[in-house]
């Protein structure tokens, strides 16, 4: 019985061609200590499957954590939870086209960031000047070293500018960073997205703080770990940020205040 397998076994190597004999013998020949070969590859890749599908094994998060069933309503199937800040609602299929889902998603971030910006100028700003935010423009004591239209035609200018260039970024990613855009900084280096994430540029001139990433030798290193869960705090802010100035505009069309509605 021995012998008959035996001779199966045999049956079948020699079946083989042989050139993959002679090549797997002088790489075993040539090789005495582990290296970064075919087994070290499949590793690598086993890894990164690992990795990559551990978010989805888990299973998406939902907006309605509580509620079984409920098909695209409750768990779209075109959101696979892998964008930051991603629970699964879009009642109106916005994201169903993934080109239109990542234009919606840049749009997002811009419009929440304005609103944390702006959040944070009306509070501080009628809390100094006592002035409510909807009436700073035309309040007489308002610091304006120059007239509305210069104003208006400075920021619709400047604003154009910046935009313009979002615009082609966001279509020819890369491309914008420009070498004069300071006089302390000649590098378009500096100005590069350094995580290759679009609209999270990172980067010494972005992120000096190193909060998503690190400085060294001038630099950077992204650090995605960080970076992730940044994003995701970043969007949960600027989404309560927009809903905040929505109130803020209802309160304002009954002349009313954010720091009035708190009693201050």
């Amino acid at each position: 019985m021995a012998f008959a397998n035996l001779c199966a076994s045999l049956s079948k190597i020699s079946a083989l061609p042989s050139s993959l004999i002679i090549s797997g013998h002088q790489n075993l020949k040539s090789s005495t200590s582990p290296s970064p070969s075919v087994t070290n590859g499949f590793r690598v890749v086993g890894m990164a499957t690992k990795k990559a599908s551990t978010k989805g094994a888990t299973g998406k998060k939902s907006w309605l954590p509580g509620v079984r069933g409920g098909g695209n309503l409750v768990d779209p199937e075109w959101l696979d939870g892998s964008l930051p800040g991603d629970y699964g609602f879009d009642p109106l299929g916005l994201g169903k086209d993934p080109g239109f889902l990542k234009w919606y998603r840049e749009a997002e971030l811009i419009h929440g960031r304005w609103a944390m910006t702006a959040v944070v100028g009306i509070f501080v700003g009628q809390a100094w000047s006592g002035v409510p935010w909807f009436e700073a423009g035309a309040d007489p004591g308002a610091l304006a070293p120059f007239s509305f239209g210069t104003l208006l035609g400075t920021q619709l200018l400047l604003m154009g500018w910046v935009e313009s260039k979002r615009w082609v970024d966001f279509f020819n990613p890369g491309t914008q960073s420009v070498e004069w855009a300071t006089p302390w900084s000649r590098t378009a280096e500096n100005f590069a997205n350094a995580t290759s994430l679009q609209g999270y540029p990172g980067g010494k001139f972005f992120d000096p703080l190193g909060f998503a990433g690190e400085i060294k030798g001038g630099k950077y290193t992204p650090d995605y770990e960080k970076l992730e869960r940044l994003q995701t705090a970043e969007i949960k802010h600027a989404r309560l940020a927009m809903v905040a100035m929505l109130i803020f505009y209802f309160e304002a069309a009954q002349g009313k205040t954010p720091l009035a509605a708190i009693g201050l």
